[in-house]
């Protein structure tokens, strides 16, 4: 048996809210760069354990895991201690090895952050890329489907860069 659910998949799909724990704050008084990552990571677990049944119980059964290949986080507003912020995901392809998705970290309806992800699926025996099993191919398909007419932000697909 599978975890996860074929759909349909709410558009973008949202994870619960979640308070920004003193911790995660630095020196400059506001989240420090790197729990951002850690924030969007943890968010991005819902979306592959309760609906694309690509998660732990999925990896640890298989031996098959995900990897984030590449990510380009956009910093777009501050987030402070104690505020509460939910992860907001949208698939914007995929194809048979690999995922690409944005997720948002929100705040009252305003995105703080956004990072665009491109994930591999990985054998995690010979540490190889592979494909999808195709149950998970086909919910990917749906996903995509369900996510067509979302909006894209304009960082999507921006290069890293000094303007002038």
């Amino acid at each position: 048996m599978q975890d996860g659910h074929d759909g349909p998949y709410a558009a973008p799909i949202e994870t619960l809210p979640r308070r920004v724990p003193a911790e995660w704050i630095d020196h400059n008084g506001h989240m420090n760069v790197g729990y951002y990552s850690i924030a969007l990571d943890q968010a991005l677990d819902h979306v592959f354990d309760d609906h694309l049944g690509l998660g732990l119980a999925y990896v640890e059964r298989d031996k098959i895991g995900s990897y984030v290949i590449q990510a380009h986080m956009h910093y777009v507003g501050e987030i402070l201690e104690g505020e509460v912020f939910t992860g907001r995901f949208t698939l914007l392809d995929h194809d048979a090895k690999r995922i690409h998705i944005l997720g948002e970290l929100v705040i009252d309806g305003t995105v703080r952050a956004l990072a665009e992800q491109l994930i591999m699926c990985v054998d995690l025996n010979t540490r190889r890329s592979r494909p999808y099993p195709d149950w998970a191919q086909k919910r990917l398909a749906q996903m995509l489907s369900d996510h067509a007419d979302q909006p894209r932000p304009p960082q999507i697909g921006m290069p890293l860069a000094i303007r002038r």
